[in-house]
């Protein structure tokens, strides 16, 4: 809005700062830290009225997690509220790119909510079902996937690889819709431990913050030889508002935390990620700064197949982060050093921009 603003009247003086990327993007995230800083007390005082008993805790999960009982869910609403209003105060809306990474993050937030409503209102952890749930985030991501791909390419590109592997044609729609539900679910799985999903989130953005604006300019893409997306440098605004929501939202979400993300915040964050991956090209980057999200995805599917089939379990519990709690580890133990491992692989994924 404030670009329109200012582009209207030719940026006369101190708006002429509105016309770089860079400033909106620092303005978008101490927008957005300082909206989630203040709605933050209010907002989980509402929860905690609306709520009652807050999110039901699982008994057959590690036994400190039973001194929670009590706090809110819904967190994500906080979230989506700063995000959402920064990205309209500072973004461009004639970009494309951003309303479709946007709309996939507010899509995902909505089916999240309706998620974490029926959960608090039945008080099961059964939520919707997951084949609702999988059918409408395809709908979302496909949509999403339609509107970046229109005008953008449809090839497959590979770390150290310079250049696309493979077109897929219209078949790279499906690959697309996959990467983004596939990831927002990922970030969902790990959102089990106070701050455990907040804070790599915050970390991938850092990350598609420079993937996003070296691929929105021709001569930097060029030059690291990876894919040159005219108007992606945009979406350096919507990660700029999510590492500003997410910091707020963690100054509640520390340990102890006042209120949880639910799936209302981690299916949001994470259909925003694989949409901004799946606009810069970087999909399988992605797979490498958030590895972390896949990990936590990949044991639940392990645990699962070899439960199923061998009546044994691989780890003791899953998502993974259960498994070293039930090692020992104590839950700020497992956080803190996941953080770790998430910002080792964002260095290995912004490694690969150049070794190509």
């Amino acid at each position: 809005m404030l670009y329109i603003i200012a582009e209207a009247l030719d940026f006369p003086g101190i708006l002429n700062l509105i016309r770089y990327i860079t400033f909106r993007a620092g303005a978008a995230a101490l927008t957005a830290l300082f909206l989630g800083l203040i709605i933050g007390p209010k907002f989980i005082g509402w929860l905690r009225i609306r709520q009652g008993k807050g999110q039901p805790i699982r008994s057959d999960g590690p036994q400190t997690h039973l001194a929670k009982v009590g706090t809110p869910t819904m967190g994500g609403l906080m979230i989506l509220t700063s995000v959402s209003v920064s990205m309209l105060l500072w973004m461009d809306l004639g970009n494309r790119y951003t309303w479709a990474c946007l709309l996939t993050t507010l899509g995902f937030g909505l089916i999240g909510f309706l998620d974490d409503y029926d959960k608090v209102k039945k008080r099961s952890h059964k939520g919707v079902s997951g084949k609702t749930r999988l059918l409408a985030e395809f709908v979302i991501a496909g949509f999403a996937s339609w509107m970046i791909l229109s005008g953008n390419g449809t090839h497959v590109y590979v770390p150290f690889y310079n250049g696309p592997v493979i077109d897929l044609g219209p078949f790279y729609i499906l690959f697309a819709a996959f990467t983004i539900v596939a990831f927002g679910n990922a970030v969902n799985l790990t959102d089990g431990l106070d701050g455990l999903a907040t804070m790599p989130v915050v970390i991938a953005a850092l990350a598609f913050f420079v993937i996003a604006y070296l691929v929105g300019n021709a001569k930097f893409a060029e030059y690291l030889g990876i894919p040159h997306v005219p108007g992606a440098g945009n979406l350096t605004i919507l990660t700029a508002c999510m590492i500003g929501a997410c910091l707020a939202f963690l100054w509640f979400n520390a340990p102890p935390a006042a209120v949880f993300m639910g799936d209302t915040g981690s299916l949001a964050l994470g259909g925003a990620l694989g949409a901004i991956a799946v606009t810069t090209h970087h999909e399988i980057v992605l797979g490498i700064v958030g590895g972390l999200f896949v990990i936590e995805a990949l044991s639940v599917i392990i645990q699962v197949f070899f439960y199923k089939r061998t009546g044994k379990r691989v780890f003791r519990m899953a998502p993974i982060h259960h498994h070293f709690e039930q090692l020992g580890w104590s839950e700020p133990t497992v956080v803190i050093r996941f953080w770790i491992v998430s910002f080792v692989l964002a260095l290995a994924g912004l490694a690969t921009l150049k070794l190509r």
